[in-house]
C-alpha cells in the first residue's frame, strides 16, 4: 500500500547530511574547531553553511582558510563534546540563554589531536578518518528564516587543495580513492546522529569508467 503525503512544517530540514568539523582560525592565530551538518560538494568544491556571527563565521570571513574534517560514526562522543560551545567570546545573549559558553582550545576539549596542514594555516584533526584543506574562495551571504539569529548565514565556498585520508580507507589496486565499505561517515538527522549501515544496492554510478578517476581529469557532474 502507497502511503499518503500530508503537509507539514518542519522547524528545520535537516533530513540526512554528514557531520563536518570545520577547523579555523583568526588573525591573532587562534584555532577553532566546530562542528556543522550543512555541507555539501560539487567536484573539489565546497560549499559550508555557517552562522554570520559565529567564530567559524568570522573566521571564514576573515582568514579566509578552512580545514574540512570528517569524522566517522566512532567520533560521535568527540563531535558531542563541541556542543553548546563556542569560541566566540564573550557569549552572546542568545547563545548563553540556550545553554553555550566559551570554550578557547576546542582540540582540547573534544579530546581531539591537532596536525599541521599543508596547504592552509588551521590545523586538522588526527582522529578524523579525512581532512581537506581549502581556500575560502567566495561568501555569499544568506538571511537568516529565524528572527532571532540576527546577521543571518554565510555561505563559504571552499576550494578543497589537499585531502588526507587515513591509510585503511584506501582502496585496493586504486590510491586515490576511497572504499566506500570501509568508510563510514557520521551523519545528521534532525538534530540526531547516526552511523551508516551497509549498502542497500548496487549502483549504476559505480560503473563509470575509470576515466573519471585518473588524475587531472576535468570535475563532472551528473544531472539527471
Amino acid at each position: 500500500m502507497t502511503s499518503t503525503h500530508v503537509a507539514i512544517d518542519p522547524a528545520i530540514l535537516y533530513f540526512g547530511t554528514p557531520v563536518a568539523l570545520i577547523s579555523t582560525q583568526d588573525e591573532d592565530g587562534v584555532q577553532n574547531l566546530a562542528p556543522i551538518s550543512s555541507i555539501f560538494w560539487l567536484g573539489h568544491r565546497a560549499v559550508l553553511g555557517v552562522a554570520a556571527r559565529s567564530q567559524t563565521g568570522l573566521n571564514l570571513t576573515g582568514t579566509r582558510e578552512c580545514v574540512i574534517n570528517l569524522p566517522d560514526a566512532s567520533l560521535v562522543d568527540a563531535v558531542d563534546r563541541l556542543a553548546l560551545t563556542t569560541g566566540r567570546h564573550p557569549v552572546s545573549e542568545r547563545k548563553s540563554g540556550v545553554g553555550y559558553r566559551h570554550v578557547r582550545d576546542k582540540f582540547a576539549h573534544a579530546g581531539l589531536t591537532p596536525l599541521p596542514s599543508d596547504t592552509v594555516a588551521p590545523a586538522r584533526v588526527a582522529e578524523c578518518p579525512v581532512t581537506m584543506e581549502g581556500p575560502v574562495m567566495r561568501l555569499h551571504e544568506l538571511e537568516s528564516d529565524d528572527p532571532a539569529r540576527a546577521g543571518g548565514i554565510v555561505l563559504a565556498e571552499v576550494a578543497v587543495t589537499r585531502v588526507h585520508v587515513h591509510q585503511e580507507l584506501r582502496m585496493a589496486g586504486h590510491p586515490n580513492r576511497v572504499d566506500p565499505l570501509r568508510w563510514h561517515p557520521l551523519l545528521m538527522s534532525f538534530q540526531r546522529f547516526f552511523g551508516m549501515g551497509g549498502e542497500v544496492s548496487p549502483s549504476r554510478l559505480a560503473s563509470i569508467d575509470e576515466e573519471w578517476y585518473r588524475p587531472g581529469a576535468p570535475a563532472r557532474v551528473l544531472v539527471q
